[in-house]
């Protein structure tokens, strides 16, 4: 890997993302009380320590303003229509804007320590920065739709660095989207209730399709009726795959079956979760943020040429969407 033009070997990625949590955010940015803390819950602590390093670790770490600059292109949308009730709301559209400004002023890298806080005591494994680089991450990233990935680095002197970037939950911010709003009774009454308010047939097409039933999977399958990976054909067993995120996409986008491939359950959650990607050529992309043990448990090789993809030019129009803020390049 060559960042900043230097040559890196990947050594490892952390199998588990880390959700972006209220407590860690700036204070704009948050959706519960308190101020935000500096410290980071990674995973358990035996999994951290055997990434990270010994017990009382500091570590070399660094993240890409290029990455920044993706993230925040990728999570506009939630920025100006807010899937949460950020304590900054009314600001959002602004801040992105600031905040974008802020980020193209920085260098191409930007390094930062990471502390281990092995004085909190229990199982969870926590780090923690004052550094400029990890603030940035707390002033940026949005509550619960936002995940860190860890890549483990080995620079040219053999020394390991690891690589932080941010990423969009698509799926978050569509499901905070999709929740269904309850209101209470009358203030006073005894047996008040949860009451769901009633669904427009748009608003119910709009719920099937999300969760593959409807219009756009039947239009979706009649056009591509098996996995062009697998060659899979029961429909069982196939899922209908947004191109561009439901979460970012317009009303039409939702329910445009040209927005879409029909795929097999591990390759749609790969596809969906930007693990991989297509070249217009029909080849397969991997991304390098899956550490090397599970990539070669995929079944399925960087470059490979998928032959009965059906990449027509609005689909290479959605998916150059998907290559530039899905993917986990």
């Amino acid at each position: 890997m060559i960042i900043a033009g230097q040559k890196f070997d990947i050594s490892d990625t952390l199998d588990s993302s880390i959700t972006v949590p209220d407590c860690l955010v700036k204070r704009n940015n948050k959706i519960g009380g308190g101020n935000g803390e500096a410290k980071l819950y990674i995973t358990s602590k035996p999994s951290m320590y055997d990434f990270f390093g010994e017990p009382g670790f500091t570590v070399r770490c660094f993240i890409l303003r290029q990455d920044l600059e993706d993230y925040m292109n990728a999570i506009h949308a939630e920025y100006l229509h807010p899937s949460q009730s950020y304590r900054g709301v009314d600001e959002m559209p602004k801040l992105w804007v600031e905040r974008m400004n802020t980020i193209n002023a920085l260098p191409e890298v930007i390094e930062f320590n990471v502390k281990d806080q092995d004085q909190i005591i229990g199982p969870r494994g926590y780090i923690k920065s004052s550094d400029f680089g990890y603030d940035i991450i707390r002033e940026i990233s949005l509550p619960l739709v936002s995940y860190i990935s860890v890549m483990r680095l080995v620079d040219k002197s053999g020394l390991p660095v690891f690589y932080w970037k941010l990423f969009a939950d698509f799926d978050a911010i569509s499901d905070k989207r999709d929740a269904l709003v309850f209101t209470y009774g009358k203030k006073g009454e005894k047996d008040a209730k949860y009451i769901k308010p009633k669904e427009t047939s748009r608003q119910k097409e709009i719920r099937y399709a999300r969760v593959g039933q409807g219009l756009y999977r039947e239009k979706l399958l009649s056009e591509c009726p098996f996995c062009p990976i697998t060659m899979i054909n029961d429909e069982r067993l196939l899922i209908a795959s947004h191109i561009k995120p439901w979460a970012v996409s317009s009303e039409t986008e939702k329910l445009d079956y040209k927005n879409g491939f029909m795929l097999s359950p591990l390759y749609d959650k790969l596809f969906d979760r930007g693990f991989m990607t297509f070249t217009e050529d029909r080849c397969i992309v991997l991304s390098n943020w899956i550490s090397p043990s599970n990539k070669k448990r995929i079944g399925i090789k960087e470059g490979q040429f998928v032959q009965m993809l059906p990449l027509d030019d609005f689909r290479k129009e959605y998916m150059k969407f998907h290559r530039a803020s899905v993917f986990k390049g």
